[in-house]
């Protein structure tokens, strides 16, 4: 069968979890990827896993970014397969390959990272995290955590 591109959705993580947070993302457009491959990072409220490729194929697109919260169901990557078992996620958009070009591969930043817990304590205190730089990252992959934003919160009162 020729190739065909597919839409791989942010995956749901029952019915409570609605978000999921980007972690990590390990591939770029154009990388090769073999099925179960991990591509991605992410992390919910509960707990973080390993996201891994559907199928064999290239990375068409990337929509999402570290430091980014998703929803489950949102469009996450594109992914240029044969793999007919996969063809219910073929990509309905009528110019596929089009949008890819506008999901162009996230830029890196210097923007840290927050895990959920620390963005809804920092919330929470009245704060914007987007706006804060000068808190000490110690979390996972570098990233701010819940425990984080408590020391900087202490060391803002005293």
């Amino acid at each position: 069968m020729e190739a065909f591109i597919i839409d791989v959705p942010v995956p749901s993580m029952g019915a409570t979890v609605n978000e999921l947070n980007v972690i990590i993302i390990k591939v770029v457009p154009g990388d090769r990827v073999t099925k179960g491959q991990r591509l991605a990072d992410l992390e919910s409220e509960k707990s973080a896993f390993e996201f891994e490729s559907p199928c064999d194929g290239v990375i068409h697109a990337v929509a999402g970014k570290p430091g980014q919260t998703m929803n489950s169901g949102d469009l996450f990557m594109q992914i240029e397969t044969s793999d007919e078992s996969l063809l219910h996620l073929k990509s309905q958009t009528a110019a596929a390959k089009a949008a890819a070009s506008v999901l162009a591969a996230p830029k890196p930043t210097g923007a840290v990272g927050w895990t959920p817990r620390a963005t809804k304590l920092a919330q929470e205190a009245g704060l914007d995290p987007a706006t804060i730089m000068d808190i000490e990252a110690t979390g996972p992959g570098n990233r701010v955590s819940g425990d984080d934003v408590q020391r900087y919160l202490e060391k803002r009162k005293g």
